[in-house]
């Protein structure tokens, strides 16, 4: 286990380019997965299996949500053992909804002590909890939600976790409102872990969603319009297998399909989808919190502390990387930038509620292998009520993004 005292940042594995410089990625791999047909009686065994791994009363009570998603859905989530690191407000809702969509168990992590200022978006923490540590005191108030659920608790700092081996055991790990410092650290932990990985953070009005699932598949269900092809749509995503069942006298086809992440560390210096790139229209309308964002995150990577006490560097530094992206500077306003600044390190509940919920419907997905998941950068402009998607990879026209295979559990991390 890491020392809390080291600010160490593991480096991703050497499989993946280090800068956007040029570079040739393979080209994919042609599929050999053949369409098939499934028969009514398959599914039909498919289903009673699951409602023998499912208890009856079980089934009851994740009624709702099993008709939205299905029984095999529900197990897996029912089996998912989720990591949330550092409980506050946005942790709430993300831990509130997984939890009640009926995981197995969620560790709450955090070494910081309810505040005074914890009072105001966070809702699994009261006066009587200020001085307790956050994780411990939010963790009295979610067993209340659901008793199926085993909720546990870490009192370290997590975020300086070095040792891959203590992410095995999770599902899935979600690190809230921290540094860039300590998300890159957890995202190349799990990675190295074989493990999906979600960023979440709000600063006021303003919010982001990341994700990175390594290799994640999931099904698409729909009825059959035309003939669907084995083949790559993108260069994340690809198609590897089509099956077809009967359902209600339709034929519908479940279109599994693979997509591939990027680590954050890598993402931050991205450029923008090559759909966007030349394009003046589209990239008038890329929304200017992107920059700002990614101008934060390099920031803290720099160790510069509070850009508030820096307006004039943050400013030249915003409009650097607002250039980077090719983006027209028109877009990058002064007012935007002025606003952003004065929301940061504010917690907003309804900012915090509608990305907790966001973020645990894209969870909740992910495990059921259901739909497609965030790819890869999701913004929140609560101003604007607006909620645009980036897909941010070291990638270039024609090029896909290679996959990445993940190193053993015990391999070493270098520390920088």
């Amino acid at each position: 286990m890491a020392d809390p005292a080291t600010n160490g940042q593991a480096t991703l594995p050497a499989t993946l380019p280090a800068t956007n410089g040029p570079a040739t990625f393979p080209k994919p791999v042609a599929s050999t997965a053949q369409a098939e047909t499934v028969s009514a009686g398959q599914f039909a065994s498919s289903i009673v299996r699951c409602q023998s791994l499912i208890p009856a009363d079980e089934i009851a009570l994740y009624d709702r949500q099993i008709r939205l998603w299905g029984l095999e859905a529900q197990n897996r989530i029912r089996n998912a053992n989720i990591l949330v690191v550092n409980i506050k407000a946005l942790a709430n809702e993300i831990a509130k909804n997984l939890v009640l969509a009926g995981i197995s168990s969620i560790t709450l992590a955090d070494h910081e002590v309810v505040s005074e200022e914890d009072l105001g978006a966070q809702f699994f923490v009261a006066e009587a909890d200020v001085g307790k540590n956050r994780a411990q005191a939010a963790a009295v108030q979610v067993r209340k939600l659901n008793p199926r659920v085993k909720v546990n608790v870490l009192t370290h700092d997590v975020s300086k976790e070095t040792d891959t081996s203590f992410f095995v055991p999770f599902d899935l790990i979600i690190a809230t409102d921290l540094d860039f410092i300590g998300l890159t650290n957890i995202n190349g932990c799990a990675r190295i872990a074989n493990r999906p990985f979600y960023a979440g953070g709000t600063h006021g009005m303003y919010g982001y969603i990341f994700a990175d699932l390594g290799q994640h598949d999931f099904v698409i269900e729909r009825e059959v319009s035309r003939k669907t092809e084995l083949k790559a749509e993108s260069a994340t995503r690809s198609i590897t297998r089509v099956r077809f069942k009967k359902e209600n006298g339709k034929n519908i086809e479940l279109v599994t399909k693979r997509e591939l992440y990027t680590p954050l560390l890598l993402s931050n210096t991205s450029p923008l989808a090559p759909g966007l790139q030349g394009n003046a229209r589209k990239l008038k309308k890329v929304h200017p919190l992107l920059t700002c964002i990614r101008t934060l995150w390099e920031w803290q990577r720099q160790g510069n502390g509070s850009p508030l006490v820096a307006l004039p560097a943050f400013t030249a530094s915003a409009m650097d990387r607002h250039k980077e992206l090719t983006l027209p500077a028109e877009t990058l306003t002064g007012d935007f930038l002025r606003d952003f600044l004065s929301n940061l390190d504010c917690e907003v509940a309804p900012v915090t509620a509608y990305l907790g919920g966001q973020l645990a419907q894209d969870v909740i997905n992910v495990l059921g292998k259901r739909e497609q998941p965030i790819q890869n950068l999701m913004l929140f402009d609560g101003e604007d009520s607006s909620g645009p998607v980036y897909a941010l990879h070291p990638i270039f026209v024609n090029d896909p993004v290679p996959p990445i295979v993940p190193l053993p559990v015990d391999a070493p991390i270098v520390l920088t």
